[in-house]
């Protein structure tokens, strides 16, 4: 791994060289349609834009502005390799039960193929799907023990 303070000089112009897990990007048809569903659904906003080669719509990045992470949504005419199903998927924590509720309700009421709400307890706790425009699977989640899970393994 190189070593952000050497000398790399992909990195000149750049503050902080970002490190870690930085983004997941998603093909989708329609990245404007798609950035109404994750700002409705999952609180995200858009960040950056710029021409697509392909599909309808821009490049895309989305952020909830909680950690430096991305969602790029990248248009392109055909949509192969969900992230789809139960196992596979986004998920996004939320404040409250009813919250998850809510927002399931919300997709259900738009047409939108829903799973749940599920109670599975710690360290999952109360969690429901959303498949998106293109059929990649959202996860709302309240109560799941991700921090303190970190936070444990840290000690």
């Amino acid at each position: 791994m190189p070593d952000p303070a050497g000398d790399d000089a992909s990195c000149d112009d750049v503050a902080v060289p970002d490190l870690g897990l930085t983004h997941v990007a998603l093909s989708v048809r329609d990245s404007d349609r798609s950035a109404d569903f994750y700002a409705r659904f999952a609180d995200m906003r858009v960040v950056h834009r710029r021409p697509a080669r392909h599909g309808q719509g821009d490049v895309v990045w989305l952020t909830d502005g909680t950690r430096p992470f991305v969602i790029v949504l990248v248009p392109q005419d055909q949509v192969q390799g969900k992230l789809g199903g139960q196992s596979t998927h986004l998920g996004v924590g939320v404040g409250s039960r009813d919250e998850v509720d809510a927002r399931l309700a919300r997709a259900s009421v738009e047409g939108l193929e829903t799973l749940g709400p599920i109670d599975s307890g710690p360290p999952v706790g109360y969690w429901g799907t959303i498949d998106d425009p293109d059929g990649h699977t959202l996860e709302l989640a309240y109560g799941q023990e991700v921090g303190l899970t970190l936070a444990e393994e840290a000690r």
